[in-house]
């Protein structure tokens, strides 16, 4: 019996990464670092991703919604904006572009990563995503992250 790899966005495409978000760097960003939940909330974990992008690169809006957030957190400048259906997304460290209240539309420069950028090398900004109080991983909003699935083929005769 010969199986074939068949990738879940070949079967279903409509079911694919949401539609409406946008990576927040551009070009597309190699991802330095991956989400990593937390077996419990109060544990460590890493509740967002790393993208890799430089201090300056422009952040954008994922999606469209309000700037519900700029400020320093600790010692780390955030933008947090709200896409409404209790999706919030956050990122750090940002200079930003824009003021609590805002309205941002997807693809809208929000602001740039500030110097130092985020990570070990300073290369990176922290992409997070909360669906209501719970921090998921945001590759989901532009990725079709399902895994793949191995499918008989029948014998020919």
């Amino acid at each position: 019996m010969l199986l074939v790899l068949v990738h879940p966005g070949a079967l279903s495409p409509a079911a694919a990464a949401p539609a409406g978000w946008a990576w927040p760097v551009s070009p597309r960003p190699a991802v330095e670092r991956h989400f990593e939940a937390p077996a419990k909330k109060w544990l460590p974990g890493h509740r967002g991703v790393d993208l890799h992008a430089p201090p300056g690169t422009e952040v954008r809006a994922p999606q469209a919604g309000t700037v519900s957030f700029t400020g320093v957190v600790v010692d780390r400048e955030v933008l947090t904006i709200d896409h409404g259906d209790g999706h919030r997304s956050s990122f750090e460290p940002v200079d930003a572009a824009v003021r609590s209240g805002d309205r941002v539309a997807r693809g809208q420069v929000v602001g740039h990563v500030a110097e130092p950028g985020h990570g070990p090398g300073g290369t990176a900004v922290h992409w997070g995503v909360r669906e209501a109080d719970e921090y998921v991983n945001p590759l989901q909003f532009v990725l079709d992250l399902r895994p793949s699935v191995l499918l008989p083929v029948p014998e020919r005769e």
